[in-house]
């Protein structure tokens, strides 16, 4: 079966950093797309950043040149590094993977930035 679990998250100050890990199961790793999504409470999921099989990056506007996703596809992994973090970062962050066999959404991972 498919997995994809996230870790890495919790509390932090305004100003901190996280590194968040999302490793994949059942899926053919290397060829998806992977990105990293978040929702806050009441708010719509969002697109934080994307990273595709080669390798190209898309962020979105409020978190550019502070958060920076990558992979190890020898350990079937996606990492969001967030730097600089600020309390309207706080959401559930989620992995997802898509590829044309299938996309999958891991059950996500609380951050909250709080003073």
């Amino acid at each position: 079966q498919v997995q994809l679990v996230e870790s890495g998250g919790g509390l932090v100050q305004p100003g901190g950093s996280l590194r968040l890990s999302c490793t994949a199961s059942g899926i053919i790793f290397s060829i998806n797309n992977m990105g990293w999504y978040r929702q806050a409470p009441g708010k719509q999921r969002d697109l934080v950043a994307l990273i595709t099989t080669g390798d190209s990056t898309n962020y979105a506007d409020s978190v550019k040149g502070r958060f920076t996703i990558s992979r190890d596809n020898a350990k079937n992994t996606v990492y969001l590094q967030m730097n600089g973090l600020k309390p309207e970062d706080t959401a559930v962050y989620y992995c997802r993977s898509t590829s044309s066999i299938g996309n999958y959404w891991g059950p996500g991972t609380q951050v909250t930035v709080s003073s």
